[in-house]
Parts: structure tokens; C-alpha cells; sequence
């Protein structure tokens, strides 16, 4: 039947989703159901397990590959490959990468390229859908996904099909063209029209089948990945593309590169309860709710209230008498908005960078080789963190010319390098490292290591570091 590479495409910064998706934390990394804990990414990888398939390649932003493989780490998913893209440059691009890569690891393999951010609840269907498309696969076809509608959505793209049935049975079909997002009043008409579908972003074909394709369309587009992919660096579980390479790569999506030009494109309907979750409104809709149809996240209490999603990361928060509200506490930001307006989230993410706040893009939480840290306060002069380690694994031995650090031991087991004394703490001890002061923290135990770090100094940033010697092949001097 022809061997299967799930290709999962990890770009995207989810903006319609924020404070809690951001540029340095996007969606596809955000767990936002209550009842398994686990992240989009994670339920996308998850879900492969069951079908019979070989191990994905993985294609991420390189400011994301900490989190993406914490996150693997976390499931204990194998993935065959993680790589890593220098620099944004939208779908085809990063397909072309994956057709490429397979080729290396397969005698032309079938893939599925799935982006990592997607719901699909009847997983039955899913699979029934992907293995009755893989026979046209072989056949050299080029499949896309169409989404029977079930609203007039204007965050998804639409694909109109010539047909739509074969002998009364949903099967494959021929297609007349892509719409763009529509507005409200052309969604209405479309999903009156049965040869209308939700476009999914979820492809299947051989990899020997859309290298032609590309090639037949934009040669240049196969050149450059090429010689990014000769010409990258292995980063330890990582495959870094060459940067020059890659940014001569045009950026277009997969759809106006190939589908909407090749001859071989056909569409197949699934009906598996999808969802991109791609704003608050569709979060709201695909939801499990209580009696008065509110959807409570964390530390959060309605009461009075309907329709409504209330969301806390912090704090208690407490919504009374509200209906059909949006309302999403984190750390450092709040957002209210009437559940209709959802949508218009983005046009906030975009006004907040027009002004540099720093909130449009980045998250309190930030992930490193060696684990994370998390900014609980600052203020002028001072910063408090909580740091953890994971096991048996190491910071860079490092100094910092403008602040000091005290570290305070919470759980686990600290082994601390200051200058030329090394200690063992364990919790409720804590040790001070001096400014201008080489120093390492590491964790030797098998157990999560959590410290609070106090800073302070006269500047703060995170590029106040001078690394020495590192685990994880960054810079040092």
C-alpha cells in the first residue's frame, strides 16, 4: 500500500488565540483542554500512534525546537527527524524540505503533511478517509482534505469541487477552484452550496509526485531547499537548514504553489468532527460545556453567567452576570471581548506591535535546551524567576556582567558551580553568585529540579551572558 511519513508542520504564531498563544509560545504548544493536559502538538502526534505509520518528521520555527522537543520528550515520541527553518517562509517551502528529506529515509513514501494545531474528534473517520486517499496516492494524485461545513466560518479558507458524490456515497473529487477567507455574508452562501468545502490544510501524496510537481512550477523552489538541506548543520536532535540557502527560498503557501495549479489535485471529504480551533469563538464552539454553557480553564468561577469562556493562568478569576464573553487572564495580560468579536484578536496582536509592547509577541515562559524559566515579577533594578532543570542536564558555565543571582532551591537537587566552590543544595538552601562571576547550575538527580532566581543589577536582559562551555553547541567564548 505504499509506506506513510506523517510530515508535522509546526509554523505559525496562532495570533487569533492570544495573550495565551504568542510569537514565542504559539498555539500548536498550548494545552487548552482540561481533560488530558496535553497540547495540540501533542494530540496531532498522539493520534499517528494508531495509525500504521512510520515516525514523522517534525518541521519547526528554530526558535521553537526547546519546546517542540520538550514537548516530544514529554510523550515519549521518536520522531525521524526535527528541522528546523531559519526563518519564516510559509507552506511550500517547508513541504518541499519534508518531500525532499523522505527520500533519504524511504524509497519514495507516501506523506501526509498534518498541521500540528488541529482538533479531530472522530478519529474512525479520519483514518477510514486517509486510507481509502492513499490508494490515489499511489496513483499519483495530489490529495487535499475538504471539511463538510457545519457554519459559515470566515477563518477557513474554501475549496469548490466540480462533484461531490459518487453513487450517493461521499468520495472524491475533482477541484474548481480555492476561495480565500470570506467575509460573513459570502460564508452564508457558500455552505448553502454542497460543492463548497472547508479547505484543512492536510495533504497526501508521493514524494517522487509533488517533487515534480514543484519542479514543474518553481524549479527555483527545489533548488534552494536542496542546498539547504546539503548544506545544514546537525544540532543534536536537530537538522538545521542552511540560512542562506533557505531565505532564497520563495515564500508562498502550498496551496497557490501547487494545488491550485497542478492537473493531479483532488479533494476528499472528511467528516471527522475538524477544527483548526483557530480563534476563542471556535475553541468555545468545539468545547465540552457546563449547564449554562460556559467553558471554565484554570483557576476560574462563573456565576450568573452563559455562553461565556473564562480562562485564568495566575490568578482566581471570577466572571458574575456576563454573556457570550471571551475573558483570558495570564500573567502579564487580560483579555475581554464580546465572543463575536473573537476574530478580531489578530488586529490587537498587530496594534500591540505597532506600539513595542512586548506582550504582542513574547511569553513569560521560556524554554531552553536544559529546560525552562518563567518570569514571575520585575521591576527596576530586580527580577524574580522560577528556573527548571530537568534531569541530569546542565546550564552553560557562564557570567553575567551586570547583575547578580541568588538562587533559592524549591524541589530536587542543585549542584551549583560558583567560581571555584562547588555545592550541593537540596530544598530550602540557596547559595549567591556574585556579579562577573563564573558560575553553573545543574541538576545531577532524576527528579525535576525548581529554584527561584532572584536578580538584580543595573540591567537585566537575557543578553547579559558570557558562555564558556555549553551542552547544546551555543556560541561561546
Amino acid at each position: 500500500m505504499g509506506k506513510i511519513i506523517p510530515v508535522i508542520l509546526c509554523g505559525g504564531s496562532g495570533t487569533r488565540l492570544w495573550p495565551l498563544s504568542r510569537e514565542s509560545f504559539p498555539k500548536q504548544y498550548l494545552s487548552l483542554n482540561s481533560v488530558n493536559n496535553i497540547s495540540f502538538l501533542q494530540a496531532t502526534l498522539k493520534r499517528l500512534c494508531k495509525l500504521k505509520a512510520n515516525k514523522p518528521i517534525i518541521i519547526c520555527n528554530e526558535e521553537h525546537r526547546f519546546i517542540t522537543a520538550e514537548q516530544l520528550r514529554e510523550i515519549k515520541i521518536e520522531p525521524s527527524s526535527i528541522i528546523l527553518e531559519p526563518c519564516a517562509r510559509n507552506t511550500a517551502p517547508a513541504i518541499t524540505i519534508a518531500a525532499l528529506k523522505s527520500l533519504e529515509l524511504e524509497k519514495d513514501p507516501i506523506l501526509l503533511i498534518l498541521p500540528s494545531d488541529h482538533v479531530i474528534k472522530n478519529e474512525q473517520n479520519f483514518f477510514q478517509t486517509i486510507n481509502e486517499a492513499r490508494k490515489y496516492a499511489l496513483k499519483n494524485k495530489i490529495i487535499t482534505f475538504g471539511v463538510i461545513p457545519r457554519s459559515p466560518e470566515t477563518g477557513y479558507g474554501y475549496i469548490k469541487v466540480k462533484e461531490n458524490t459518487e453513487g450517493g456515497k461521499l468520495s472524491h473529487c475533482q477541484i474548481e477552484n480555492f476561495i480565500e477567507k470570506p467575509n460573513k455574508y459570502v460564508a452564508k452562501k457558500l455552505i448553502k452550496d454542497k460543492s463548497y468545502f472547508w479547505n484543512s490544510g492536510i495533504f497526501m501524496f508521493k514524494a517522487s509526485t509533488i517533487i515534480q510537481e514543484i519542479e514543474k512550477f518553481y524549479p527555483a523552489l527545489i533548488k534552494h531547499c536542496k542546498e539547504s538541506l546539503e548544506n545544514k548543520n546537525n544540532d543534536f536532535d536537530f537538522e538545521r537548514l542552511d540560512r542562506i540557502s533557505f531565505e532564497k527560498t520563495l515564500s508562498i503557501s502550498f496551496d497557490k504553489a501547487i494545488m491550485e495549479k497542478t492537473s493531479e489535485g483532488i479533494v476528499f471529504p472528511i467528516d471527522s468532527g475538524w477544527s483548526d480551533i483557530g480563534s476563542w469563538q471556535a475553541l468555545w464552539d468545539e468545547s465540552i460545556k457546563d449547564e449554562e454553557g460556559n467553558i471554565l480553564i484554570g483557576d476560574s468561577i462563573s456565576r450568573f453567567s452563559k455562553n461565556s469562556l473564562i480562562s485564568s493562568q495566575s490568578r482566581l478569576t471570577i466572571a458574575l452576570g456576563v454573556k457570550d464573553m471571551i475573558i483570558v487572564e495570564t500573567h502579564d495580560a487580560v483579555l475581554v471581548a464580546n465572543k463575536n468579536d473573537s476574530e478580531k484578536v489578530k488586529q490587537i496582536v498587530e496594534d500591540l506591535k505597532h506600539k513595542n509592547r512586548i506582550e504582542g509577541e513574547e511569553s513569560k515562559k521560556i524554554y531552553r535546551p536544559w529546560g525552562n524559566y518563567h518570569v514571575l515579577f520585575e521591576d527596576f533594578g530586580y527580577k524574580i524567576k522560577t528556573i527548571n532543570v530537568n534531569p541530569h542536564s546542565s546550564l552553560s558555565l557562564q557570567i553575567h556582567n551586570k547583575r547578580t543571582e541568588h538562587w533559592i532551591i524549591v524541589n530536587g537537587i542543585a549542584k551549583a558551580l560558583i567560581g571555584q566552590k562547588e555545592l550541593t543544595l537540596v530544598e530550602n538552601e540557596s547559595c549567591f553568585v556574585p556579579m562577573k562571576t563564573k558560575h553553573r547550575l545543574s541538576n545531577p538527580g532524576d527528579q525535576n529540579l525548581k529554584i527561584i532566581e532572584i536578580q538584580t543589577g543595573s540591567y537585566l536582559g537575557e543578553d547579559d551572558i558570557v558562555r564558556f562551555d555549553d551542552n547544546y553547541g551555543r556560541k561561546t567564548y
